[in-house]
Parts: structure tokens; sequence; C-alpha cells
């Protein structure tokens, strides 16, 4: 009964709010002559703060074409503003900037979509060792990470150097199909030194301490390192999760002038490998310094 009662009181509650934000946007357009579009553009600075504010107005509206227009094709934006103006009754002429604002806002908001859809679309196909192009990809990303060192086969226990599980890194892509090659591709290609020394931290930890020799006998790789690849895919998935959680339309929104593409969702991976390896870093740091780090 007392579960019925708080369900009873939340929907009512629901409706009340919702009733009375009605009631105020209709008092705030008297007031102003302005609809909330138009008090959205006017009042709030480009980037994430605006589009997101546009968002919520445009899906929570009563109207159906506003309630659709975050997700029409790129190329009817145009018209889609055009007729929302024509809904709400504002004169473009008078109003120039209006339209500017809104065809902004709704690129990037439709652009993220888009990107949900062609990054979920990688992640769906799986790597198959019969396509040209996905091999390809792959023999670039050894190259790309060991350019100094020939890849003996296509089987091999080598490509447990950069991280992968087996002799066959086709098995490891299964969570994440080809986005996760994708992601690995552009890490070691677009920031090769740093993907470089990324992978080489990882194998061996640096530590000015301890010789290489001091370093195989405390056996410490084995507690601080950490497989590359496999990370990449795991950290794959996580910017896959925070770009389908909305978590990431804040950042998108207020880098990407336009529609965010796979490249702004790349470079997000990029900045989350180098996270990830210096928070390794610094756990090295407390777990062999402690000393240093309290006395400092």
């Amino acid at each position: 009964m007392k579960h019925f009662l708080r369900m009873l009181f939340q929907v009512c509650l629901y409706f009340y709010c919702k009733f009375l934000w009605r009631c105020l946007k209709f008092v705030m357009r008297k007031l102003t002559g302005r609809c909330e579009l138009q008090r959205i553009c006017y009042s709030t600075k480009p980037g994430a703060s605006r589009t997101m504010k546009i968002e919520t107005s445009l899906r929570d509206s009563k109207s159906k074409l506003l309630q659709t227009s975050v997700s029409v094709h790129p190329d009817a934006i145009e018209k889609t503003i055009e007729d929302i103006m024509e809904l709400k009754k504002i004169n473009p002429d008078i109003n120039p900037q209006l339209g500017i604002s809104l065809q902004a806002c709704l690129l990037q908001i439709v652009g993220y979509r888009n990107l949900i859809a062609d990054v979920e679309k990688l992640r769906r196909e799986p790597y198959d060792s019969d396509n040209p192009q996905h091999e390809e990809m792959l023999l670039k990303l050894w190259k790309f990470l060991k350019p100094n060192t020939p890849l003996e086969s296509r089987i091999s226990k080598q490509w447990c150097e950069i991280g992968f599980q087996g002799d066959d890194p086709k098995t490891d892509f299964r969570g994440m199909g080809l986005l996760g090659l994708y992601n690995l591709q552009y890490f070691a290609e677009r920031d090769a030194a740093a993907a470089q020394q990324v992978l080489s931290d990882s194998l061996h930890p640096k530590c000015s301490k301890f010789s290489k020799a001091e370093w195989e006998k405390k056996r410490m790789d084995k507690a601080i390192g950490y497989s590359f690849a496999i990370v990449g895919i795991n950290i794959t998935d996580l910017a896959y999760n925070l770009l389908v959680s909305g978590a990431l339309k804040t950042h998108f929104y207020n880098i990407a002038p336009e529609a965010p593409t796979l490249s702004h969702f790349q470079q997000t991976f990029c900045y989350l490998m180098h996270e990830f390896h210096k928070f390794c870093w610094e756990l090295l740091k407390i777990t062999i310094f402690p000393f240093t780090l309290s006395g400092s």
C-alpha cells in the first residue's frame, strides 16, 4: 500500500510539474513576446548549454514537428527550421539570427544521433579474416606500433607483444567488433610516438630507481604492466557506453561547431588511453615510492 501511494504521488507530481511548466512557458511568451526557442537562443551562448536546452525544448514539445526535428536527416534540417519558424509565427527577416542558431544546434543534435548509429554499425561488424580490408588494418596496426620489428607470420605469438591474448587477434575483437580495431589503429597512426611509448611502458614500466635486471628480479611488471590491445578494446567499450548514454554530449557540443564525427569519438578514445596510462603510472609511483610521496 505504501509503495502504491508513493507511486501515485510521483505520478501526480509529474503531471503537476508538467502543467505548471506549460503555464510558465505561456506566461513567458506573453510577457516577452518570444517563444522558448527564441529565449534560449538569445540568452544562452553558443555551445553545449544552448544545444542541450534546445534539444530538451524540442523533445518535450507538444508539437509533433518539434519532437521529430531532433531526428531528421541532415539534408532536411534547413527545411525543418523553415517549418518551425512558420509554426511559431516567427518572421525570418526580422529574426535572421534565430535560424542560424537553430541550424547550428540541430546539426549537433542530429549529428550526435548519427554518430551513435555509425559507431554501433562498426561495433556490430565482426572482424573477418577473409576480408582483405580488415586484414590490412590489422597489419597496419602492427607496423604503426612496432615499425622496426617485422611480423613473422599472420598467425604468430608476436601479437602478444602488443597486448593481444593469443596468436590470432581476431578472437579478441569479438566484444567490440571492428570498432576496437578502428580505435587502436587511429591511436597508433595519429599519435604514433605516444602510442609506442604507452605500449613500451605497458610492457616494461619505467623506473629510474631500478635497473632492468632489478625490475625483472622483483617481478614488478606482473603487478603493474597491462595488455595494451586488450585495454584499448576495453576502453573502446567505455567510450561507446559514454557515447550511447549521452555523457559525451557536453564535450562534443562544445568542440564540434557542427555535427560530431567518428574522428571526434576516436580522439576521445585517445584521451582515455592517455588518462588510463597516467593512472597506471601514478599507481606505480605510489606502490614503489610511498615514502617519497608522503614526504613531499
